[in-house]
């Protein structure tokens, strides 16, 4: 599974990104698979951000609800995060993420940098 993930940048606080993961080689149907943002700041661990599943259903993190929105499209095998009223915590390293057969596949991870 090839998972290449775009978008990342560097906002000011209060912007918006969106980011976008394309999902490649799998040999589950995209749309049976659940997949997940997550993310990454310097020194500190890698946190789960925001989840979708195949039909939709979608989980949020305490720390990104009302401002991030996770959603796919299945015809493209593509998962989006919608990241909105950007704050400096949100700078870190984001990876999109899918389990397979039971195997985790991680993108390489898109850089987003909230500063002024």
């Amino acid at each position: 599974v090839q998972l290449q993930a775009s978008g990342g940048g560097l906002v000011r606080p209060g912007g918006s990104l969106r980011l976008s993961c394309v999902f490649s080689e799998m040999t589950q149907n995209f749309d049976t698979v659940d997949v997940d943002w997550y993310r990454q700041a310097p020194g500190k661990r890698r946190d789960l951000v925001a989840s979708v599943n195949g039909g939709g259903f979608t989980h949020y993190e305490d720390f990104v609800r009302g401002r991030f929105t996770i959603s796919r499209d299945n015809a493209k095998n593509t998962v989006y995060l919608q990241m909105n009223s950007l704050k400096s915590e949100d700078t870190a390293t984001y990876f999109c993420h899918l389990v397979e057969w039971g195997v985790h596949y991680w993108g390489k991870g898109t850089q987003v940098t909230v500063s002024s």
